[in-house]
């Protein structure tokens, strides 16, 4: 195919290189458009543009192609965890036995939050929705952790990731402990990351809490899924944002804000509640139709 596009804008000519996918379609790089016609492009939604090169994620919804780094999503599913699959993504490759181990047990002793955090959720209703309590609790995270903002160091992203993937499912349990009243349980090194989850959300102190190991891998494969999905509303939001070297976990929170909304993390809160509406097998011919 040729590696140029011409462009005609009034009695200018002008060309731009084209730019073929690794896998989809290619792209007319048109960065000095501007430049060359004094005039912009209109693509409301980005349904036509690609914003940046990115070797991470592939996406064909329609044919069910779900590519990390390369790696098909049920193969990643099949055969490893949540935390391997951060590790893929963060740097590229699958890690070795020892690389893994490393990585598990950086992010194991990073799941405990400050203890003052846990001041933050008696400011909420106990009826607060968890993504304005998520919002509020991860961005409060930057008036914690000033030895990781910035983006430029490789130590600080470094530690900046392991703090975000560490501590984001505690902050989620507590959201859940305070909507039902129960006292805050701490996480548990023993534990495996979903497991560890499931502890911290449904354990009480008055009794011994046993994982359920379907549930904890069911748990994983779900969050395998959702590690990272190409160049989301949520994912450009915490890009644009990051974009002025502002507090990652700032950048964070900003993209949590965005995946509230019904057109985005928000539809599966209303496939939650269609499902409570349900209610009985009958009644699921309708809900269907």
């Amino acid at each position: 195919m040729s590696t140029s596009s011409t462009f005609t804008f009034g009695d200018k000519t002008l060309e731009f290189p084209v730019k073929p996918g690794t896998i989809g379609p290619s792209v007319v790089d048109i960065s000095k458009l501007y430049a060359g016609s004094g005039a912009f492009t209109y693509d409301p939604g980005f349904t036509s543009t690609a914003s940046c090169e990115s070797k991470i994620t592939y996406i064909d919804g329609d044919e069910g192609v779900l590519l990390y780094r390369g790696y098909p999503i049920e193969q990643l599913a099949e055969h490893g965890d949540f935390l391997e699959t951060c590790y893929l993504l963060i740097n590229g490759e699958l890690p070795t036995a020892a690389e893994k181990a490393d990585f598990d047990y950086r992010v194991t002793r990073h799941t405990m939050v400050h203890d003052q955090m846990t001041r933050f959720f008696q400011g909420f209703r106990r009826d607060a929705h968890p993504m304005a309590i998520m919002v509020a609790s991860v961005g409060a995270l930057s008036a914690f952790y000033h030895d990781s903002t910035d983006i430029s160091d490789e130590t600080q992203r470094m530690i900046a990731q392991i703090r975000m993937i560490a501590k984001m499912p505690t902050l989620a349990a507590m959201a859940f402990k305070y909507s039902v009243g129960q006292p805050f349980i701490y996480p548990k090194n023993d534990l495996d990351y979903t497991s560890n989850f499931l502890r911290m959300c449904f354990a009480v102190p008055c009794e011994e809490y046993k994982v359920n190991p379907i549930l904890s891998r069911a748990l994983d494969r779900i969050f395998i899924l959702h590690a990272d999905h190409e160049q989301n509303a949520s994912t450009s939001t915490v890009r644009l944002a990051g974009s002025s070297g502002a507090n990652p976990f700032a950048c964070i929170a900003a993209g949590i804000a965005c995946l509230w909304g019904p057109a985005h993390g928000g539809a599966n809160e209303a496939a939650l509640k269609m499902l409570s509406e349900i209610g009985r097998p009958e009644n699921v011919g309708k809900y269907v139709a």
